[in-house]
């Protein structure tokens, strides 16, 4: 999915973006600066449809809170700035996923005609079966 497709998230639904220590990439300045974002949406603030909202809750499994904030923590880049944006758009995507709808399964059943030729493979496998049967000499 392009970035230009991707919904805005409200500011209001922002609770809140720290910074914290990251592991990876990033030499001796991963000690000295918290480059890792871990950002808090309201996802009760999103405004999301009850098909969207049902969708959002089995995507987002043990990254959405008992009070219902989605967390997700970003610490793949080396910078704040990077990490920041990578948070957000992940959170976008989500959002995006969980507004798609799934397609409707279409119930069918077999034709007559299959129904008949299973009967009849059936009956064949069966005489065939009933062949092996002991021997009589009567």
């Amino acid at each position: 999915m392009a970035k230009a497709d991707l919904p805005t998230i409200p500011d209001d639904a922002i609770v809140e973006e720290k910074f914290l220590a990251a592991t990876g990439p990033g030499g001796q300045n991963v000690n000295k600066v918290a480059t890792a974002v871990q950002l808090r949406i309201d996802a009760y603030r999103l405004g999301l449809p009850p098909h969207a909202w049902v969708r959002f809750k089995s995507l987002a499994g043990s990254r959405l809170t008992a009070e219902g904030e989605l967390l997700i923590t970003a610490r793949r880049f080396r910078t704040q700035e990077a990490n920041r944006a990578d948070a957000r758009e992940r959170a976008a995507e989500l959002i995006a996923k969980a507004h798609e709808r799934q397609a409707k399964r279409i119930k069918t059943k077999p034709s007559k005609a299959a129904k008949a030729r299973r009967m009849e493979a059936k009956s064949v496998r069966s005489d065939v079966k009933k062949g092996r049967g002991k021997v009589s000499f009567d």
